[in-house]
């Protein structure tokens, strides 16, 4: 009834700081950083973010959940974000979600958001034009025409 691939199989058996035993796959597909963190500078992940500590910059990531003792100070980019603790800068995010525990401080840039009762939100909301982004965007990659004289 309830089996495993192999695929779904730990690769090896990890200790944490509190003598526990965790399982821990070689192509994770998600990062923590615990509550016990404080970075000071970028982050960058290609995989799925949960945040618990203190960051001190921008944050780029497919996907973001912030845990409520959690604090940003930076930019925030993601495909989408699930906010609850307090940030201080910007949040871009296709998918948006800020709990009613979240404080945020700085503008918020959408394509789908949901705000619960309670949250509190200083800065100003504007929705994202796909259309319009990928227009005002320079083609990267088509070189420009130069007319030589001859």
């Amino acid at each position: 009834m309830f089996s495993k691939k192999s695929d779904e199989l730990p690769s090896s058996p990890v200790q944490n700081s509190g003598g526990r035993t965790m399982a821990t796959r070689s192509n994770s597909t998600f990062s923590v950083l615990g509550s016990d963190l404080a970075i000071k500078g970028d982050i960058k992940a290609s995989a799925d973010l949960h945040i618990d500590g203190s960051v001190e910059g921008d944050i780029a990531c497919s996907s973001l959940v912030q845990g409520e003792t959690s604090t940003v100070t930076g930019a925030i980019k993601a495909e989408s974000a699930r906010l609850a603790g307090t940030v201080n800068g910007s949040i871009t995010a296709r998918e948006l979600v800020i709990l009613k525990s979240a404080k945020i401080n700085g503008d918020v840039f959408y394509d789908a958001l949901t705000i619960e009762q309670g949250a509190q939100v200083e800065g100003r909301f504007a929705h994202r034009d796909a259309k319009k982004a990928a227009a005002a965007q320079p083609q990267a990659g088509k070189p420009e025409l130069q007319q030589v004289a001859s």
